[in-house]
């Protein structure tokens, strides 16, 4: 964690070779058992070619990298929005911008970008976060 920011500064991390295990592990933490996330005759019979993460399962990953850039304390926003499915074996590269940094009477208030995209640079999740450092 860092307590200093500027307009531009980014931040990265990468989640390797996400799996279906990752998904039940997080079905179990969250209670979202549909099956579509660790059966595939379901999620094929629902015309996906595998089963695939939850979206708050790539919310949850994403979260990691803002946790670590801001300190959860001064983490005032969160959001996420998913854009499209993630597989197993997909790679996950977080990225975290900063858009906007502005001294407040309770601390730095800092505004920033989130995306996180596959290994094929598809995005996957787009969102955003605020935090008062």
């Amino acid at each position: 964690m860092t307590d200093s920011f500027a307009v531009g500064d980014t931040f990265e991390r990468v989640t390797e070779d996400v799996s279906r295990e990752d998904f039940v592990r997080y079905a179990g933490a969250s209670g979202d058992f549909n099956p579509i996330h660790y059966d595939d005759p379901h999620a094929r019979d629902a015309g996906y070619p595998s089963v695939f993460g939850q979206g708050m399962f790539t919310a949850g990953v994403a979260s990691g990298l803002v946790r670590e850039t801001f300190g959860l304390a001064g983490l005032r926003e969160y959001d996420t929005r998913f854009v499209a499915q993630v597989w197993p074996g997909d790679t996950l590269t977080t990225t975290l911008e900063v858009t906007g940094v502005a001294e407040t009477a309770d601390g730095t208030r800092v505004e920033a970008d989130l995306v996180v995209t596959n290994g094929d640079g598809k995005r996957v999740v787009d969102g955003g976060a605020v935090a008062v450092v």
